[in-house]
């Protein structure tokens, strides 16, 4: 059996304190280098801070943001990578080289190597942009990787794209669960006192992680990803007190047939680790499919039919379509 040994981690990061969130980082590094773990995702802009940038001027989110991929931040998970000969991923707040803001994911490779994702349809405050292309590359690892953020794996053409361009792996960092969903059946606010008295009814908090708010809602689309798709998924979360909002964590690893391969439930910074067989790529049920596909049939997929609105707006807007 060919394998790569993977693991994802939530954890509750603090906002403007980039020191703390590396330190993290660093923990769990070592302790998923001991595990024999080769790919670590952490969640989406944990190294930064999200939630809170919502509320930022442009002079705060440019004292936030780092260059990449020679900013500090960047420089030490690259660093982290090359000592403990892992394939590292971590989300932060980007400037670019033209002054502008995006959220970013970057992926760290044992030989220095560093990839950039930029999200596709960010939606965190007026002066971050989207950015306008798909992140697939080679690991080193014999395995190609992908990465989308957040709600880029909400929309399943971001999805198929990235399969398309050969993905076997893709990290998926989020910050989500327990949020102020438009939608009447999507998630859902949670009680910020649930998570303040996690230590003495620790049931309760972990009882809205692994309901509606958090596990079950993603159950309905997140491992149809994979499968549909034909790639592996490490979905890697936050985790309690995002600003004012609680994310429910609920990392885990998916296989390319929407098979849960490792999770957590709880009410914690954790880490979980799977061995990925990638003999079942090859025949999995997306991958078949996608050698069925007709593209000439597809065009209406690259037309816009007048509806369309932009990530921010898109993301809280009450319009049906």
């Amino acid at each position: 059996m060919k394998s790569v040994r993977c693991g994802s981690v939530q954890f509750t990061h603090r906002a403007d304190d980039k020191a703390y969130n590396l330190s993290v980082i660093e923990g769990f590094a070592a302790r998923a280098k001991e595990d024999g773990v080769q790919i670590l995702a952490f969640p989406e802009m944990c190294i930064t801070g999200y939630w809170h940038v919502r509320n930022l001027d442009r002079p705060p989110l440019d004292a936030l943001a780092e260059s990449v991929p020679d900013g500090p931040s960047t420089a030490h998970i690259a660093a982290l990578a090359r000592k403990l000969d892992m394939v590292i991923g971590a989300g932060l707040l980007e400037r670019s080289a033209d002054g502008r803001l995006f959220n970013t994911y970057v992926v760290c490779l044992p030989d220095g190597t560093v990839h950039r994702h930029r999200k596709l349809h960010a939606f965190e405050n007026a002066h971050i942009d989207s950015g306008d292309a798909y992140t697939v590359f080679d690991s080193g690892l014999g395995v190609r990787l992908g990465v989308l953020i957040c709600y880029d794996n909400n929309i399943v053409e971001n999805a198929r794209a990235t399969a398309l361009l050969g993905a076997d792996i893709v990290l998926a960092p989020h910050q989500t669960g327990g949020t102020r969903s438009r939608s009447p059946h999507a998630m859902g606010a949670i009680d910020p006192e649930l998570w303040h008295r996690r230590d003495v009814d620790r049931a309760a908090i972990e009882a809205e992680f692994a309901g509606p708010k958090g596990r079950e809602w993603l159950m309905r689309w997140l491992p149809s990803r994979a499968h549909d798709n034909g790639y592996f998924m490490l979905f890697s979360n936050g985790v309690g007190l995002d600003d004012d909002e609680v994310r429910t964590g609920n990392a885990m690893i998916i296989d390319p047939y929407g098979r849960i391969l490792a999770e957590t439930h709880k009410a914690a910074d954790a880490m979980v680790t799977a061995d990925l067989d990638l003999d079942l790529l090859p025949l999995c049920s997306g991958r078949r499919w996608i050698r069925g596909r007709r593209p000439e049939l597809y065009g209406l997929l690259t037309q816009r039919l007048g509806h369309e609105l932009d990530p921010r707006a898109a993301r809280f807007s009450t319009e049906p379509v």
